[in-house]
């Protein structure tokens, strides 16, 4: 199918007439509906599926993305504790409270960190970095030793793998080692072992894909000097001959802000809640990481403000999710087990529009992916996954399985058995031609080749995606507003409209 014919707001599938269907539709020409009134969406009650979705679109979407990028061209970036992150959250609240939702910014403590490296021989240069998860702390000035570097193509480093690459090592000084062939937490526990102060972990390069920013993990290994990440390019530098540096990481305890908004429904006691991280990563815009999903569930509230729903609806907007999903954690720690007990199901909505995309389900019934382990799927998280993947059918929309990995906001929802789903577009994965031939774009390239970089602004976002899951979020809005009962049994109300809704297509199986 043409990118001319796929681009149209699904919302005008029901603006075409209310519709009785059991299975796939054929889609009706654009060309004649007229578009949403803007006016009418502001003042009426969008108390049906054919309102809300002629309302929500993703032209609305980007507007409030350009808004976000807005806020990191004055900024610098969104991520967490900067001044584009606040900007980001006053503009929530604003535009919560003008749709007619009560909303309120929910401060948090967290345990982060203070840190910088800088060279100061041959060169005096501060470089971006990243602070190794499981690094220790320290403040440290001394010589750098670069350890069994594989600077020339093709790369192939082993670098810091084995005690022996420390032969002749000088306890005391700073040890630079490369990504490659083992853990990042070995060539740290080596360096350690041979006495260095402190380790900088520099990319590899051996392919584009990791040349840049490296955020480096050492968990389960457990080091006490300070560890850090950073590109190919600054570690070629740093690794100059009669190098020195100044590396310090501080741990400390800082505060930052979730938005937690409500509009009350009828059913106090079942709250339905949705949710999407509202921060980027150092250095960037956060388009499509996450300013997508947090859009997406703006333009959706600015259509639900005059409406009062059976449930109460809830939306969050997480903050520090790139630091380690911690706003959304210490949001549900904090929560007493009866205002748990209220929450019937979580929504996770985090890159819904990436630019080389696919459409996504959780997987909550592991028809493709198995769950990782220790990963649970509480009760009520396959009948989400059902709903978005029923929209996507009546749409008209191929669709596939995500992994329910846990490895976003929703985490600490099911660890607390809150029944739980969402979409995703894809990051660092490569699209197949399989998947190219279905969806459009690049096989071979990542679903989101800015995923993590200063790249992810707003030409990142592939306007089809983001438009058709704006309306796959509104449909599983307006569905558990009215019900939850497939969900946890509560029931509810059906929502107005000569209708039915089809049952799931089934995933294209592409992975």
């Amino acid at each position: 199918m043409s990118q001319s014919t796929r681009v149209r707001s699904v919302g005008v599938l029901f603006a075409a007439g209310a519709l009785a269907i059991s299975g796939l539709v054929a889609l009706p020409s654009t060309a004649a509906q007229p578009a949403a009134n803007p006016v009418a969406c502001d003042n009426r009650n969008n108390n049906t599926y054919d309102k809300l979705l002629d309302c929500a679109t993703g032209d609305g979407a980007m507007e409030h993305l350009e808004a976000f990028q807005a806020f990191a061209d004055e900024h610098g970036d969104r991520s967490e504790g900067s001044p584009g992150y606040q900007a980001s959250v006053d503009y929530v609240i604003d535009t919560m409270e003008d749709a007619g939702w009560t909303a309120e910014a929910v401060p948090f403590d967290y345990e982060g960190t203070d840190s910088l490296v800088e060279q100061l021989t041959p060169v005096a240069v501060s470089y971006d970095h990243y602070v190794a998860e499981g690094s220790g702390e320290g403040d440290v000035t001394a010589d750098v030793v670069p350890v069994d570097l594989a600077l020339a193509p093709p790369r192939a480093s082993t670098s810091g793998c084995e005690a022996a690459d420390f032969a002749g090592f000088t306890a005391g000084d700073i040890a630079l080692v490369q990504r490659g062939a083992c853990a990042f937490g070995l060539k740290a526990e080596n360096a350690e072992a041979a006495g260095a102060s402190a380790v900088v972990i520099m990319n590899q390069c051996d392919t584009p894909d990791r040349c840049g920013p490296l955020n480096p993990t050492l968990v389960p290994s457990v080091v006490t000097i300070p560890v850090v990440g950073m590109t190919f390019d600054d570690g070629v530098a740093l690794a100059a001959d009669g190098s020195s540096a100044h590396v310090q990481v501080d741990f400390v305890t800082k505060q930052s802000l979730n938005v937690i908004a409500e509009l009350p429904g009828k059913n106090d006691n079942n709250v339905v809640m949705a949710g999407a991280h509202l921060d980027s990563v150092p250095g960037g815009a956060g388009i499509n990481d996450n300013g997508s999903g947090s859009a997406g569930l703006l333009e959706i509230a600015e259509s639900l403000g005059n409406h009062k729903p059976q449930n109460t609806v809830r939306f969050a907007f997480w903050g520090a999710e790139e630091i380690g999903l911690v706003g959304s954690t210490e949001w549900v720690a904090d929560q007493p087990q009866s205002e748990l007990d209220r929450v019937a199901l979580y929504l996770n909505f985090d890159m819904i529009g990436s630019p080389n995309y696919f459409l996504g389900v959780y997987d909550a019934n592991e028809s493709t992916f198995p769950a990782p382990a220790g990963v649970p799927i509480p009760d009520g998280s396959i009948a989400i996954e059902e709903t978005f993947e029923s929209f996507y059918t009546f749409a008209g929309e191929p669709y596939d399985d995500t992994q329910f990995s846990g490895r976003s906001d929703y985490q600490a929802f099911i660890a607390n058995d809150i029944p739980s789903g969402g979409l995703f577009t894809g990051a660092e994965g490569v699209k197949t031609d399989e998947q190219a031939g279905i969806w459009g774009g690049t096989a071979g390239d990542w679903f989101d080749p800015c995923y993590h970089q200063a790249c992810d602004g707003i030409n990142n976002v592939d306007a089809h995606a983001l438009d058709v899951n704006v309306d796959s979020v509104a449909f599983a809005v307006m569905t558990f507003a009215y019900s939850t009962e497939s969900v946890n049994g509560i029931k509810g109300k059906k929502v107005p409209g000569n209708f039915k809704i089809p049952a799931p297509a089934g995933p294209e199986g592409t992975f």
